[in-house]
């Protein structure tokens, strides 16, 4: 079977994402004829059309959209094989582990502390991203493991261990209408500017990155956001957090590749494992 290559494979997602061989031409930093040809081949190979081309412009087909989505795990699938690999011949071999700011429900510090007493430990390098962006860079290889958030962050590929599960509060300004009560529901939040997010359907107000952004839009009265409960521990005090009894549950969890055999992963999923053990046991 004559099997796509990378380079065939990087070509085609650049095509595929901007739509318009010029842009991605130039994204590749080749010429336009040759991304052309390339293209042609790939489909004649696969006997199938993947890009519609019109004089309205271009529209990927049922085929195009399939090899897009098989062709972005490909390539993450490739550049994860080759970061992992060298992160494991390192002479001081490490874990990186990826969170978003503030979103390990006050369970990280425990969660190393656990770590370190682990026989398969190795030191820790922690990467802060933005909103969202831990799957991708789990999946990518730029990690080895990551704090997700279920139902929001992707999963697939993933093997995931729950940790904690939290209810929501409305972060909202100190002169916020609703900064008083006692708790909130969803209805009384009905007509507020919510954020949007990157990648995301939903919200209409200003697009906020990462947790600094959303905060700031918060505080200057742009937005107002339902998070998770444990954003309360580090808030900016201009702002308030406020219960919703019937807001959106969110399972805070640990996320590594599936089927990895690595013994310093496996040590930091039991690590954080216990450490949440700890906390949801501890006396309030």
């Amino acid at each position: 079977m004559d099997l796509l290559e990378t380079r065939e494979l990087t070509y085609f997602v650049a095509v595929a994402e901007e739509l318009h061989f010029g842009r991605a031409a130039r994204r590749l930093g080749i010429a336009q004829p040759p991304l052309s040809r390339a293209i042609r081949r790939i489909e004649q190979r696969l006997g199938v059309v993947l890009v519609e081309r019109s004089a309205r412009g271009n529209e990927l087909t049922a085929a195009g959209e399939v090899l897009l989505h098989e062709a972005r795990k490909a390539l993450d699938a490739v550049a994860a094989a080759d970061r992992r690999t060298r992160r494991a011949g390192l002479d001081e071999p490490r874990l990186v582990l990826v969170m978003k700011a503030n979103s390990d429900a006050g369970l990280l510090l425990a969660a190393l502390e656990a770590y370190r007493a682990e026989p398969d430990s190795v030191p820790v390098e922690v990467t802060v991203c933005g909103i969202g962006e831990q799957a991708g860079v789990l999946r990518d290889g730029r990690a080895d493991v990551a704090l997700l958030h279920l139902p929001y962050d992707d999963t697939s590929g993933f093997d995931v261990e729950e940790l904690l599960v939290e209810g929501a509060v409305a972060v909202l300004p100190r002169e916020h209408r609703l900064a008083g009560r006692s708790t909130l529901l969803m209805a009384d939040l009905a007509g507020e500017t919510f954020p949007r997010r990157p990648g995301k359907a939903g919200g209409t107000g200003p697009e906020a990155r990462d947790s600094a952004q959303l905060m700031q839009l918060i505080a200057v009265g742009q937005v107002v956001a339902v998070l998770p409960d444990s954003v309360r521990h580090d808030l900016r005090a201009d702002l308030v957090a406020v219960p919703v009894s019937d807001g959106p549950v969110t399972t805070v969890a640990v996320g590594w590749p599936e089927r990895s055999r690595s013994r310093a992963v496996a040590a930091f999923v039991r690590a954080a494992a216990k450490a949440a053990r700890r906390e949801t046991t501890s006396p309030v």
